[in-house]
């Protein structure tokens, strides 16, 4: 069975951040390596799907990688000359650098066989993959970006011809663009045809943390229709776009023992801990979307700030672009959205002692003054992703270990004019110029926060506090 990394080279190259392995059949259709790796080390990061990395960190991929040092020695392998892949599980301590793969089938089959001899990857390793959700499909390639070679171009051009996709019984009904919808592979045993597009995460987002907590000790509330729970920070609510086996949703639904799965009915930041309901039916999951939708739903926050806040209603507009780090004005701004939160109670606390920072992998941050910080309780009045974690830092009060916010406020508190929507913004001449201010300014903000920060979704309701939960002490409190 052939494969064509049609996409691979090209989304790669549009991400700025996937880590490229040359298949046997591409050499076939004459995409060479020493091509590709110039057209990829020359290409400037661009936007890529949920996060970015610098050039730098790509290159390091790309070097470190053994399985792209095989790709490019060797045209041919056998499908036993693995690399050095096992199990998923058990979950490592390390993280392991950004892999996607992007492949179009060329010969019938079952997925499982098709990725092990397109990626020289063992069975189990692929079975693996499948269970944690890190493997999609689309019945028609999607359209390479505008920077993809001929090569990808040309094969694209060939398994989307009209002419050949007439003759596929599975796409009959369907425009291209509904066949071009990616689906996760949900079974080893799946079949693939030619034509199809296939995206392999052979390095899925991982959650260790989710192995260190006692889940039943985090359950607040089960309901009929609903569980409250008390979120580790560390953890995702629902899962990722590779990795739906390591989440709030799936180890709280093991420690209830309930054979159906727990689903997510709103999100909070991997690095925040506190309230989340998850929903035990379908018909309920919709029941509380349309709740937040008709802000029915009321929530609180505790937030640990390096400077205080005056009490009182905060606004700001959030650029309304899916990438973090997330970029919010003062002055409306047409097409942003509104961000709205309440300070609500401001409060002087000891600043979180290293014992404990360390306990959380909390960041320093290198913020100038590390005695005192200051507990705020919020009204979330809009919920905007990041919303309380950009807020506050445009207010000089990033919230403790938020390596991804407080390195930007402490850039702007020493220049205050590297801010292009800042209070000191200045005046550009041109679209040009203003553009380059803000991605000047987009590179002061730092990276994700590994495991926790200072913030706590601390409260939840809904229709008029008839179901009102309260999360435990936040892991600051530990301080006391």
């Amino acid at each position: 069975m052939a494969s064509v990394t049609v996409a691979a080279a090209s989304m790669l190259l549009s991400s700025g951040c996937r880590s490229f392995r040359l298949t046997v059949a591409a050499r076939a259709l004459g995409i060479l390596p020493s091509s590709l790796n110039k057209n990829y080390r020359n290409h400037a990061p661009s936007r890529c799907y949920r996060s970015s990395h610098n050039c730098n960190t790509i290159l390091a991929v790309e070097t470190n990688s053994s399985t792209i040092d095989a790709a490019n020695s060797t045209a041919t392998s056998s499908s036993e000359s693995y690399q050095n892949y096992d199990r998923l599980l058990p979950c490592p301590s390390y993280k392991t650098p950004p892999r996607i793969e992007h492949l179009v089938v060329s010969e019938e089959g079952s997925v499982l066989e098709f990725i092990c001899k397109a990626l020289d990857l063992p069975p189990l390793y692929v079975s693996d993959l499948i269970q944690f959700g890190a493997v999609h499909y689309a019945l028609v390639c999607p359209k390479p970006p505008p920077n993809a070679t001929e090569e990808q171009m040309r094969t694209f051009k060939e398994v989307t011809d009209p002419l050949v996709l007439r003759k596929r019984a599975s796409i009959k009904g369907k425009t291209v663009r509904e066949a071009q919808k990616t689906f996760r592979i949900t079974s080893v045993d799946q079949l693939v045809e030619p034509g199809m597009y296939i995206r392999v995460h052979v390095h899925p987002k991982r959650f260790p943390r989710c192995y260190e907590i006692d889940w039943r000790s985090r359950i607040i509330a089960v309901a009929k229709s609903y569980v409250v729970l008390d979120k580790p920070a560390g953890t995702s609510v629902g899962g990722t776009s590779d990795n739906i086996e390591e989440s709030c949703a799936t180890f709280a639904t093991r420690a209830l023992g309930f054979t159906d799965p727990l689903m997510t009915t709103h999100q909070i930041d991997n690095c925040t801990e506190g309230c989340v309901v998850l929903a035990r039916t379908k018909g309920y999951c919709s029941v509380f979307h349309g709740k937040i939708r008709e802000k029915k739903v009321k929530k609180l926050y505790l937030a640990l700030a390096a400077s205080p806040l005056p009490t009182g209603i905060i606004t700001h507009y959030m650029r309304p672009y899916n990438l973090a780090p997330r970029l919010i004005s003062e002055d409306f701004i047409k097409g942003w959205h509104l961000c709205q939160l309440e300070v609500m109670e401001c409060r002087k606390v000891p600043w979180p002692t290293t014992v404990i920072q360390g306990k959380y992998c909390v960041e320093d941050c290198g913020w100038p003054s590390q005695d005192y910080a200051y507990e705020c309780t919020i009204n979330l009045l809009t919920g905007r992703t990041h919303q309380i974690r950009t807020q506050f830092a445009a207010y000089k009060a990033p919230l403790i270990g938020d390596s991804m916010y407080m390195p930007a406020a402490i850039a702007e508190m020493a220049n205050p004019g590297v801010n292009p929507f800042g209070k000191y913004k200045k005046e550009f001449s041109c679209e040009s110029e203003k553009e380059t201010a803000v991605m000047n300014w987009i590179a002061q903000h730092g990276k994700e926060p590994g495991v926790a920060i200072g913030l706590q979704a601390c409260q939840i309701s809904w229709d008029d506090d008839e179901h009102f939960y309260n999360a435990g002490s936040p892991w600051w409190s530990e301080n006391a």
